[in-house]
């Protein structure tokens, strides 16, 4: 079982977490997995709260969300919290969305650790409560989780990592820096877990050395996941570490701040190392066309947004949900019933048949 709530787990426990809890070895179980389902009228008020809108995928989300409950023939409500205030934001659009009588509220956490309390009060209203790409932790009351593979979205960003600091580069040792998201997000601990269990042995064996020493998740994050953030950081470590010494690649975790660490390192006058990301965003796909960035991880938000839809037509007609997942998702308070979607890894050489079904996506490869 893997428990998602610590963002700092020891690097050395990780292998060990992989071979039980992820890839091919992790105990799956697909179908319902009982409950109680008591389902409630076609057009009734679905909550959606998501975050500030930090990404691009997170305003496809809010769209896609709009136009797919209305489809369905749901009344919606889809709410994103503000830049400055994100937490207190979505605890009161929360509980506006418990008062209006929302039947599902779907939440894309802003800080996974601080929405227990009106988790608890949509739970005692009868309200099911599905955390969206990001786990809520420390809730007995959460009722389903719906996300890609995160921690597999860790391990491709580390592998690929590797792979194309081989191809510029035959033999290391190779050198490299590390990047993780912002410590209130659940999901940025488990994305670095990832990349660690592919990226550690390397480290053990001399193959990979990280020239500042920051191994940790706490050294690492990026408050915010603001682009900012991360360029100060990677020009602090080029001045402090690399005014001689090659860079080799930079494990980061998402492409906003793969972009920005690009930007760094141009501005620095150095050459381009093997830079990682996620989310398939616009700029970052021209990037790897171009031959700057290196890799994305492409998660099609309309599928994510479309098997959560899925489960909340299930939860109307008063069935319990399919399920993928029944025992590796422990938020803290209980093991949460999962669905997982498979993220996939994209470089240049598959760019074309990786977006061939994404009209935004698509042409940039031709």
């Amino acid at each position: 079982m893997r428990n998602f709530l610590g963002k700092s787990v020891a690097i050395g426990a990780i292998a060990a977490l992989a071979l039980t809890a992820c890839g091919s070895g992790r105990d799956e179980e697909s179908g319902s997995s009982g409950g109680d389902a008591k389902g409630f009228a076609a057009n009734s008020l679905i909550g959606v709260a998501l975050p500030a809108k930090t990404s691009e995928n997170w305003v496809l989300a809010g769209d896609l969300f709009s136009n797919g409950l209305k489809e369905a023939g749901f009344t919606s409500d889809v709410q994103y919290a503000g830049a400055s205030t994100t937490v207190a934001d979505q605890q009161a659009q929360i509980t506006a969305m418990v008062t209006k009588g929302a039947k599902v509220i779907v939440i894309g956490a802003t800080d996974a650790a601080q929405l227990s309390t009106q988790v608890a009060a949509a739970h005692q209203a009868g309200v099911k409560v599905i955390a969206y790409d990001r786990l809520i932790t420390n809730s007995p009351d959460l009722d389903y989780y719906v996300a890609f593979d995160n921690f597999k979205v860790g391990q491709l960003q580390g592998q690929a990592l590797l792979d194309g600091m081989k191809a510029k580069k035959p033999n290391g040792p190779y050198n490299i820096e590390l990047f993780s998201g912002s410590p209130d997000d659940n999901n940025a601990g488990v994305f670095f877990n990832g990349a660690m269990d592919v990226l550690k042995p390397e480290i053990d064996k001399g193959n990979v050395v990280v020239g500042s020493k920051q191994v940790d998740v706490k050294q690492t994050a990026i408050q915010g996941w603001k682009a900012e953030g991360a360029q100060a950081r990677m020009d602090q470590l080029l001045t402090s570490t690399y005014g001689s010494k090659e860079l080799d690649g930079v494990l980061s975790p998402n492409d906003t701040l793969g972009r920005a660490i690009i930007t760094s390192i141009k501005g620095a006058n150095k050459p381009i190392p093997v830079v990682t990301g996620q989310d398939s965003e616009v700029e970052s796909v021209k990037s790897i066309i171009a031959g700057e960035q290196y890799m994305t991880i492409n998660k099609d938000t309309r599928t994510l947004v479309k098997q959560t839809i899925t489960m909340v037509k299930s939860l109307q007609a008063g069935e319990n949900p399919e399920v993928n997942d029944t025992k590796s998702y422990n938020n803290g308070s209980k093991v949460v019933e999962t669905y997982l979607l498979p993220p996939v890894a994209v470089t240049k050489a598959n760019a074309a048949e990786a977006y061939a079904n994404d009209p935004k996506l698509a042409p940039l490869t031709k």
